[in-house]
């Protein structure tokens, strides 16, 4: 799966192990453990943990209301839901001011040099269509 999501290039070497029951009718499995051992690549050491992709878990829960379980927002087609956590991301990393940065993440990046706005979202997209209506 990794490989599949990620290429063949990604350092992997963290499996959490969980219980096969959870304790009620709505909550996760019980986290048991884990292990840390070499699955792909060549990891860092003292880097093997899940503190960056959990912050971004919980940031994509909380600004997306289709990740927050038993709501009505989520999509009933798969690219209307891919769209919508692609144009989330894109105003997470461009048009989002962060506190701790005190810019936005692809201006910390080097990616761009100014904060965006909705407008400049909007004329991409046009700029899209009207390249696959040409």
């Amino acid at each position: 799966m990794i490989e599949r999501v990620f290429g063949s290039d990604v350092d992997y070497a963290l499996t959490k192990v969980y219980s096969a029951e959870g304790s009620g009718r709505y909550s996760p499995p019980r986290f048991i453990g884990a292990t840390s051992e070499v699955i792909k690549g060549d990891p860092d050491p003292h880097h093997i943990a899940t503190s960056y992709v959990e912050r971004s878990y919980w940031s994509a829960r909380t600004t997306m209301r289709r990740y927050t379980r038993l709501s009505n927002g989520f999509s009933r087609k798969i690219r209307n839901h891919e769209a919508a956590v692609n144009l989330n991301y894109f105003a997470y990393n461009f048009v989002r001011l962060h506190k701790s940065l005190r810019m936005s993440p692809a201006m910390a990046a080097g990616v761009t040099d100014r904060l965006w706005e909705v407008s400049d979202i909007v004329a991409l997209l046009e700029a899209a269509e009207s390249k696959k209506a040409a």
